[in-house]
This record gives structure tokens, C-alpha cells and sequence, in this order.
């Protein structure tokens, strides 16, 4: 199954929904990955410097590891393909003019935006209001 591409119709039904729960971003040596595993992360990232790790908020304080600040997770429902042009810019451009930090995950299926905790209900919103705007 393909995802979408057209622009407008993404924006129109992307359907933002927050997940339930806090996440964090943690790292931890790159050739510990096994060690950390049992964590169930949400997702992971190998960089030069280490590996990157979003977890449960929870799973990261149980093991005792450095984390970010608090972050929500905003899924974006509508099944955005891969090879879309637009929609990350389109969402960051209004959590930016709502002055809200975003870190975007792209999966096979769906985007992901992480957003500090305490901004998440007024991320949801401009989100919406973005997705009313392009059903206009």
C-alpha cells in the first residue's frame, strides 16, 4: 500500500492524534545496542557519536539514564508516503509560528512529532487549525 502524496489532501486529513504516555531521548554507546534493547524503544537512531534511543519516559528513569526533558508524541493519522514533499514543512512552519520545538520522526506509515510535554495540547491545536485551514 502507497501512501499519499498530494499535499493538500495530507494536510486536510492528517487527523493529528497525541499518544498517550511521555517519551524521552536518551543515548548510549553504539555498540551497546543488545544492552538496551529490553527497553522496547519506541525508536533508534545510530549517529557517530552514539546511539540515539526515544523511550517511555518510565523506561528511561528505571534504567538510569540521562534523558531529554519530557516530550508527547503526535501522530499524524493519514498514511503520508515517503516520497511527500511539503508536509513536514507545512507542520513545522505552524508549531513554529506557535512557538513550539518539534522533532520529527517520518515512519513507513506515518509522521511522528515529539514536542516538549508541557506544549503538546497547544501543538495539537495549531496542528488542527493547520488541517481546518486546508480543507478551506
Amino acid at each position: 500500500m502507497t501512501g499519499i502524496t498530494d499535499l493538500s489532501v495530507l494536510l486536510a486529513t492528517m487527523e493529528p492524534e497525541l499518544v498517550e504516555g511521555e517519551f524521552v531521548y536518551c543515548t548510549v554507546p553504539a555498540s551497546r545496542l543488545e544492552d538496551h534493547l529490553h527497553l522496547r524503544p519506541l525508536g533508534l537512531f545510530r549517529e557517530a557519536e552514539g546511539l540515539t534511543l526515544i523511550l517511555p519516559r518510565d523506561a528511561a528513569n528505571r534504567a538510569g539514564l540521562q534523558a531529554s526533558a519530557p516530550l508527547r508524541q503526535i501522530t499524524l493519522k493519514v498514511h503520508s508516503s515517503l516520497e511527500a514533499v511539503g508536509l513536514t514543512a507545512a507542520f513545522s512552519r505552524a508549531l513554529t509560528e506557535a512557538g513550539i520545538s518539534a522533532n520529527v520522526v517520518a515512519a513507513y506509515y506515518h509522521d511522528h512529532i515529539f514536542v516538549p510535554a508541557t506544549d503538546a495540547e497547544r501543538a495539537i491545536e495549531a496542528l488542527r487549525q493547520l488541517s481546518a485551514a486546508s480543507r478551506s
